[in-house]
């Protein structure tokens, strides 16, 4: 017997939980305005306080597409797709596209492989986007196996080489977050001080509300539907980023397969954990170290996130306990709705 569950648009692991301030003064805090679209095949959500000018909101997504047209793995002019398709020969790529190789590939190392950017043939091997129950054959996990090692990237200047040329990168787990920061770049650089960044449930907030109070964000209740909350966490001027086995995910015959691939053995983990939830102050960090830590697993994931400063971490393990960073609770207010 073959299920199937679909993520829908990848917002399953966290909720977006915004307390709109209406009794505010109109003349200080006008808004909000709010606009959806769709990019890397995510469902994207910005709003914004503090301004009535519609074309803030274009520009934003203008900046989307721009970085959606360098990084994506799948449309074929991109610089990402041009160095896939390369066979090993060098290719010149924008500076833009060099700064989040050189993140991806500092997340590589400091989780020893458990994240890699390389994984491109693994993860179309596996296409949990358009899966209908279908597992791919031992031979082929092996073959795309072969093809992973992020040391094979080599940049040099404006220069991007694989050394093994069926390498392929796959940005995908990292991207959404280096552009949730360019976007607020953009909105800080227009003088916005208050508003939500939205990539599919990878969440940056601006500064604090209008008021003064946090932004209120929701962390999803594993495999409930979606809105379903496990626990919030109030934050403001940080990001709150998390990966998990529901978010996309098949079950054949029983079994459960979800997109996080372990990129030595070509399967998706199986570590104990259902989830990990990153608050940070840069959304391409929170990305990187939510893959990053759950590859890691709870123990070393967590001994990770203890020493990294103005971070921290929520973890779930499969008997739907919360295991929390030193500063959740204290320097970050905590709900939990588990039992």
């Amino acid at each position: 017997m073959i299920r199937q569950k679909k993520a829908v648009f990848l917002t399953a692991l966290i909720i977006f939980i915004l307390f709109t301030c209406f009794g505010c003064n109109a003349a200080m805090h006008s808004g909000p305005l709010s606009k959806t679209g769709f990019y890397f095949n995510t469902v994207i959500t910005i709003t914004i306080y503090g301004s009535t000018d519609e074309s803030l909101l274009e520009d934003c997504f203008r900046i989307a597409d721009k970085y959606e047209k360098l990084f994506s793995a799948t449309l074929p002019e991109s610089e990402i797709s041009q160095i896939n398709q390369a066979k090993g020969a060098p290719v010149t790529v924008s500076d833009e596209t060099v700064s989040l190789l050189k993140k991806g590939l500092s997340y590589c190392e400091l989780s020893q492989g458990g994240f890699d950017i390389t994984i491109g043939a693994l993860t179309s091997l596996w296409d949990f986007s358009g899966n209908d129950g279908y597992i791919p054959g031992t031979d082929a996990i092996a073959a795309a196996v072969s093809t992973i090692d992020y040391r094979a990237v080599s940049i040099s200047g404006n220069e991007v080489t694989l050394k093994n040329p069926d390498t392929r990168i796959d940005l995908g787990a990292i991207a959404k977050g280096y552009i949730a920061d360019q976007i607020k770049a953009y909105l800080n650089g227009q003088k916005i001080t208050a508003g939500t960044v939205n990539l599919g449930g990878n969440v940056l907030c601006i500064g604090p509300k209008p008021d003064g109070s946090n932004y209120r964000i929701g962390i999803q209740m594993p495999f409930e539907e979606q809105g379903s909350v496990a626990a919030v966490v109030d934050v403001a001027d940080q990001t709150v980023v998390s990966s998990g086995v529901y978010e996309r995910y098949i079950t054949v015959n029983d079994k459960r397969y979800h997109h996080i691939l372990n990129p030595a053995t070509g399967y998706p983990y199986e570590n104990g954990l259902l989830g990990v939830t990153i608050i940070c102050p840069d959304s391409v960090d929170g990305d990187g170290l939510s893959t990053s830590c759950f590859s890691l697993g709870l123990k070393d994931g967590m001994a990770l996130i203890e020493s990294l400063p103005d971070t921290e971490a929520v973890f779930i393990t499969d008997d739907y306990q919360f295991h929390c960073s030193s500063g959740i609770g204290n320097n970050i207010p905590f709900q939990s709705y588990l039992d």
